[in-house]
């Protein structure tokens, strides 16, 4: 029975692990590439000419940031159940802030560059300038939830690290993440004139978030912990 429970913990360990994945390949999509061909740095005309020629690429951006947010939501749950045995408490804390809201920015932008009849009251470097702000906006937006980011990685590593079937320094590698996201996220709002140089020195840090999904899809769960995890919480108390 424990062989067959560890199967399927183990199995639930993968499901985790393709949801993160997932999650890694299609975030940047919207968090990264589109912003970075669209928006032209403290040129709202040029930017808006932008978005005009690219409407549909902002519109991927747009299903890229409400996609990865849903499978955020499924991968907070799938790690909730793997995890609650370890520490209940602790796997109620993995929470991710939902930045569905965040994406009406983009939605405004695209509406302020569509050339309605109701905006002709606007000159159109007033449009470009709106334009180019809800944007830039929705790109603080991402800064702001970069600080839930980062925090939803602290529960994450204390379970990784006191689980038994993760190896620990995993879950080291997930707290260091963290501090990185929450560094990164504070230099970008406090500090403006210095936030992109701290975010390029810390990006190793970040990447410290990666090899968890690999473990997970490769190995799953493994070790003296497997058992005790799929026995439930009774078996991990004992076993501590």
């Amino acid at each position: 029975m424990i062989e067959g429970s560890v199967t399927a913990t183990r199995q639930q360990a993968r499901v985790a692990g393709w949801l993160y994945l997932l999650l890694a390949l299609i975030g940047p999509i919207g968090l990264l590439y589109v912003p970075g061909q669209l928006i032209v740095p403290d040129n709202a005309r040029a930017t808006a000419d932008n978005l005009r020629a690219s409407g549909a690429l902002l519109r991927l951006g747009i299903v890229s940031d409400l996609a990865h947010q849903i499978v955020a939501v499924f991968l907070v749950l799938a790690l909730y159940r793997l995890f609650r045995a370890v520490n209940e408490s602790q796997a109620r804390l993995m929470v991710v802030p939902i930045v569905f809201v965040n994406t009406l920015n983009d939605i405004a932008a695209l509406v302020l560059v569509s050339g309605a009849e109701f905006l002709a009251v606007f000159e159109r470097p007033q449009l470009d300038a709106l334009a180019y702000l809800f944007l830039r906006l929705h790109g603080e937006g991402i800064t702001v939830a970069s600080i839930f980011w980062g925090l939803w990685l602290f529960p994450f590593g204390m379970l990784v690290v006191r689980s038994g079937f993760i190896p620990r320094a995993l879950g080291v590698l997930l707290i260091v993440a963290g501090v990185g996201y929450l560094v990164s996220a504070f230099a970008r709002l406090a500090l403006p004139a210095y936030g992109p140089l701290v975010s390029q020195v810390l990006s190793p840090l970040m990447v410290g978030e990666l090899p968890i999904i690999f473990w997970l899809l490769i190995w799953g769960v493994k070790g003296p912990g497997a058992a005790a995890v799929a026995a439930g919480p009774s078996a991990i108390g004992q076993d501590a």
